[in-house]
């Protein structure tokens, strides 16, 4: 977004690639983006479905989330999606919280 001066809010713009090596990178970009934001939502989805066996209150239903949840967050975290700490925290918390469970 570019600031225009003369009016109160930001504009959008967007720069059109004009050399071939640009419009590919362009297009590469919109691909990672896409497949990264399907890629993210997989692994929200993963960690709510645990989560809401959790509020449930179905013990055994928490358990078999979160083992189909595992290789998905790991998997976040392999391809650089999320940090290690951060796919161990989450692993953490939701493995504390089951156990908790009465």
């Amino acid at each position: 977004m570019i600031f225009n001066p003369g009016a109160n809010r930001f504009s959008q713009e967007f720069k059109v690639a004009n050399s071939p090596q640009a419009r590919k990178r362009a297009r590469q970009a919109d691909k990672r983006n896409a497949h990264n934001a399907a890629a993210r939502s997989r692994l929200r989805t993963a960690i709510k479905s645990v989560v809401h066996a959790i509020e449930g209150g179905d013990k055994a239903a928490a358990q078999t989330a979160y083992k189909t949840a595992m290789p998905v967050i790991d998997s976040a975290c392999g391809k650089g999606l999320i940090h290690r700490n951060k796919a161990a925290r989450h692993k953490s918390r939701l493995n504390s919280a089951i156990h908790t469970m009465m």
